[in-house]
């Protein structure tokens, strides 16, 4: 009872200092640039968030796992370029485009999945940045390297989930919310919830309990990819284009840092929705900060980059405190 006490005060703790740093973020950023607080630029970076957010959800579930997937941006530019594909062949239906890009999505995820558990590649990490390279070839050919454009080619629906607005109040955000709230409650109120944290936070429980580790992996590998066909079909949206060339962008290392922000691991058995989407939504005002202050792309490279080595850092030491705090614990009840 102590233990499960103590655990939600760190959490409340790690919530708060994130939300902290978050308020002190768009505070420094308001100061700097008076249009940041503006209500189409707070609803632009709601838009922008959405993406991250949905790519994040997929390398949370990972992350969890003590895995990663390099593959979410470069999957949700394909799943995209595909659409823009069937759209120039004439299939402008929006549900089939719709369904189309989430099967996509789910099909690279399974096989980064399959690589993992069946073909037992020693570390995701191998795979999912292999699988980066093909989807980023792939995404090229599929559109003979050329932007295609979603708007008047009489597809403008596949183009509603990322660009629609209630008030100015980005759809793609609402959704995105219904969707944590309804993965919150796959990770903390199922038995396939507790074996995902169960799967990365302590794997030889995992054995004595009989959870079948490699389905626990596959399934979260799979929505991953789910997740980044989601994304790619939000990107559409809001760009109103496709381009293979935006397979290289760094939208994984984005995911990493929201993640890593909001209180995951790289060593299994952490992380949150609430702690994820507060870190994409600092991800997102980081980057909003930029464009309005007119910050060079080199300078913006500079800085993200600096923002996921802190992220790291964070992890690390605080695996380190944690088991310093549980070395402590166990003296004590030695005694």
């Amino acid at each position: 009872m102590a233990n499960s006490t103590k655990k939600k005060n760190s959490s409340l703790v790690q919530y708060i200092g994130t939300f902290a740093a978050l308020i002190i973020l768009c505070v420094i950023i308001a100061v700097a640039s008076p249009n940041f607080l503006k209500y189409s630029n707070l609803m632009s970076v709601l838009k922008q968030t959405s993406f991250n957010a949905l790519v994040s959800t997929g390398m949370l579930l990972c992350l969890i796992t003590a895995g990663i997937d390099l593959s979410v941006g470069a999957n949700a530019t394909f799943a995209a370029c595909v659409a823009g594909a069937m759209v120039q062949a004439g299939i402008k239906n929006a549900a089939v485009l719709f369904i189309v890009c989430v099967v996509i999505g789910a099909l690279v995820g399974l096989a980064n999945g399959l690589l993992l558990t069946r073909l037992h590649l020693p570390h995701p990490f191998v795979s999912t940045l292999g699988m980066k390279n093909v989807l980023w070839g792939a995404a090229l050919i599929v559109t003979a390297s050329q932007m295609i454009s979603f708007s008047g080619t009489g597809a403008d629906g596949i183009m509603w989930l990322g660009s629609a607005t209630i008030g100015g109040f980005p759809i793609s955000f609402i959704i995105v919310v219904i969707l944590y709230i309804l993965m919150h409650i796959l990770l903390t109120r199922t038995a396939l919830g507790r074996s995902i944290y169960c799967v990365g936070g302590n794997p030889e429980a995992t054995r004595l309990s009989g959870i079948n580790s490699a389905n626990v992996l596959t399934f979260c590998y799979l929505m991953s990819g789910v997740f980044a066909g989601l994304a790619g079909i939000v990107s559409i949206g809001r760009s109103g284009i496709c381009n293979g060339a935006n397979a290289i962008q760094p939208y994984d290392t984005d995911a990493i840092a929201a993640c890593i922000i909001g209180g995951a691991s790289f060593m299994g058995g952490k992380g949150t929705m609430l702690g994820t989407m507060l870190g994409a939504l600092i991800i997102a005002v980081l980057r909003n900060g930029f464009t309005l202050l007119s910050v060079s792309s080199a300078v913006q490279n500079l800085v993200l980059g600096l923002v996921i080595i802190g992220a790291v850092l964070l992890d690390v030491v605080r695996e380190q405190s944690e088991a310093r705090a549980r070395r402590i614990e166990a003296a004590k009840q030695a005694k």
